[in-house]
């Protein structure tokens, strides 16, 4: 394993989804959450700062599951996997709330749709700096 590379890969795909998170949740769904206010947690804002490990380690694992099926394939390989680890992992926490949670359909499918959107940049944003820094660090023939 390219321990450096794996890193910055990961690193670089945390700061993406920290970035995509606050766009999606804090600008684009604002009005959706204060329409919605009276479902949530009242002391939701002081229990942010889990999000945070929680993106770490999400970002570690979406990068490590790219690396270990890495087929150098391009930037379409990355919107394959992201396709895949988005819906994989939005169908269930959208629809799942929308089922246990009296929140309007509106917001599970904004969650399903900007969820695997999300994980489809981050796919190529994994694919493009994974595999320039894992070409970059290959031996070289002589």
């Amino acid at each position: 394993m390219k321990w450096k590379a794996f890193f910055a890969t990961a690193v670089v795909v945390y700061a993406v989804a920290q970035l995509c998170d606050y766009l999606i949740h804090g600008v684009i769904l604002r009005s959706a959450y204060e329409a919605t206010k009276d479902l949530w947690r009242p002391d939701m804002n002081e229990k942010m700062w889990i999000m945070v490990p929680v993106t770490a380690i999400w970002s570690v694992l979406f990068t490590l599951l790219f690396i270990k099926g890495y087929e150098a394939r391009g930037l379409m390989e990355g919107v394959r996997f992201g396709l895949l680890i988005g819906l994989f992992t939005s169908i269930p926490m959208a629809y799942g709330t929308y089922a246990v949670l009296p929140i309007p359909y509106s917001l599970a499918f904004q969650w399903f749709v900007y969820g695997t959107a999300q994980c489809i940049l981050l796919g190529v944003v994994v694919a493009l700096i994974w595999g320039r820094l894992a070409d970059a660090s290959a031996p070289r023939p002589a």
